[in-house]
């Protein structure tokens, strides 16, 4: 949750629990379907949120398909992408000639995602997708999701929060 918001903040429901269990069904069938001729795929998940959401859709792929599925963590400093090394969970010999899903909880400006796919673009991959459950459409950088959950449009004081909750995953709008 971010911190700079307060509990007493008005907020409005943007996806329940059972909308983002659609929302994660449909990415996994949308993502196996685009790749239904390969064996093996990649879901790399930005750290924290990002990779929740990749064991999600990962378990969702695996129910409707044969599809291998390598989960990977990608490290970031969501502050200080500049200064700070991205690292990847998985080496860079594990990426030849595979797909890479990159996936995100929400997508803002496109920096974090556009720094994400930096160690991919030293690999020999096969090619790369991303995934994001909310696009708030405020691009800043030439970042635009290939599957998403949710697009919506907010203003910039408003601000997304996907939590992640026993019951399951719900996204608010602040």
């Amino acid at each position: 949750m971010n911190k700079n918001l307060t509990m007493n903040e008005p907020r409005t429901l943007l996806l329940s629990g059972k909308k983002v269990e659609q929302c994660i069904i449909r990415l996994a069938y949308q993502i196996y379907e685009d790749n239904s001729m390969e064996k093996e795929i990649i879901l790399a998940g930005i750290k924290t949120n990002g990779y929740f959401l990749c064991e999600k859709i990962a378990s969702a792929i695996r129910s409707i398909s044969p599809l291998i599925i390598v989960l990977a963590e990608v490290q970031i400093d969501k502050h200080s992408q500049v200064n700070k090394d991205i690292v990847i969970s998985i080496s860079k010999d594990q990426l030849i000639g595979k797909v890479v899903i990159l996936i995100d909880d929400v997508l803002n400006s496109g920096k974090t995602m556009m720094f994400a796919l930096k160690p991919f673009l030293d690999a020999d991959i096969k090619k790369i997708r991303t995934v994001v459950l909310i696009d708030r459409n405020h691009k800043r950088f030439p970042i635009a999701a290939d599957y998403t959950g949710l697009s919506l449009s907010t203003t910039l004081k408003e601000h997304v929060t996907v939590e992640f909750i026993p019951e399951g995953i719900v996204a608010w709008l602040h």
